[in-house]
């Protein structure tokens, strides 16, 4: 089996190139990532020792570049997880994301029309359905939750979504999506929430919490998300979307003050700020669906699954503090600059 993985560099996934090369040690892989900002070759060290895995420095976007990489491998999956993904970076540029979700996606799925594939995945997330209020803790996002974005990254993603049905249903494209909460994990970037919080405690700066720390989200292991795609595209069925949820939600403020106990820090660290434009309340999703006709549910406790990601941070400090100082984005470079 011959699979595309985009985005691959990226947070979630390089974790599921991990799991992938670790599950299934006759795949091969291949990665195609642009290596924006975001994403990090190093990363990925350990997975360019394996025989199976291949990195290619790609922008989805190159309807050329991809169609070459097309007739090279003959893949039989495609794993899309390409695309722009913080919330406020889109409120500042929303058209990047929309070239990357949008678009990068088409010229992916042209490119299953035109070569053959088995299963296109597309990755995308809880925030194409919006928020839920958090005085109805009864109510959680289903398949069929209409979708009402909030952000031009939420936005973006479903569009790519809707595009994605779209092939499927006039062209017969074997597609699936799932749609996840938030992930935590190693390999998070430091701007996010978790990795954040856990970075600037370690050096004893303020804690930046929006608002007042209310905002509920339901945490996923990332893991256990891995395993969810996994089981989604070798069982899933063709032209379905799947939820995959972490039974674990938590406030913003809870997890903060969570990371400041895990590191013996004080919570005067904890610095509230003015909250995101049209910040989402709660996220919760009822991944009843996937449990029902796949088996999945997530294994990993929020307690476990924290304590297991703070290590992760304090064993691979440098992993973190050259991605804070920007010397990661030379990693590239040294590794292919003379090749």
């Amino acid at each position: 089996m011959n699979i595309i993985v985009t985005g691959g560099a990226g947070f979630i996934g390089s974790n599921f190139i991990y799991y992938m090369l670790n599950k299934y040690p006759d795949y091969r892989i291949i990665c195609v990532d642009c290596l924006t900002y975001a994403g990090n070759l190093s990363t990925l060290k350990e997975a360019l020792k394996n025989p199976k895995f291949r990195f290619c420095k790609v922008d989805i976007r190159d309807r050329k570049a991809i169609y070459n990489l097309f007739e090279e491998e003959h893949p039989d999956m495609v794993v899309n997880f390409a695309a722009e993904s913080h919330v406020d970076r889109s409120i500042e540029n929303p058209k990047v994301f929309l070239d990357t979700s949008i678009n990068g996606t088409a010229v992916m799925m042209d490119a299953c029309r035109k070569y053959g594939i088995k299963r296109y995945h597309q990755v995308s997330t809880d925030e194409v359905y919006g928020d839920l209020p958090l005085d109805r803790p009864d109510l959680f996002f289903t398949e069929e939750t209409p979708l009402y974005t909030s952000s031009p990254y939420s936005s973006s993603k479903a569009g790519a979504d809707l595009l994605v049905l779209s092939y499927h249903r006039t062209y017969g494209l074997p597609v699936t999506i799932s749609r996840c909460s938030n992930n935590y994990g190693p390999y998070h970037f430091p701007e996010k929430l978790i990795p954040l919080m856990i970075a600037n405690a370690l050096a004893d700066k303020p804690l930046p919490v929006y608002g007042k720390g209310e905002n509920v989200r339901d945490w996923l292991y990332v893991e256990d998300h891995c395993n969810a795609i996994d089981l989604i595209i070798h069982n899933g069925r063709v032209g379905e979307v799947y939820n995959i949820g972490g039974h674990n939600e938590m406030k913003n403020i809870d997890i903060v003050k969570t990371i400041c106990k895990e590191l013996g820090k004080s919570e005067k660290l904890i610095t509230y700020v003015t909250d995101r434009k049209g910040h989402d309340m709660r996220y919760a999703i009822d991944p009843t669906k996937i449990h029902n006709e796949l088996g999945w549910l997530p294994k990993t406790k929020f307690t476990e699954g924290i304590k297991k990601t703070i290590q992760w941070y304090l064993d691979n400090r440098e992993w973190w503090e050259t991605i804070i100082s920007g010397e990661y984005q030379k990693y590239y470079e040294k590794m292919y600059g003379n090749r």
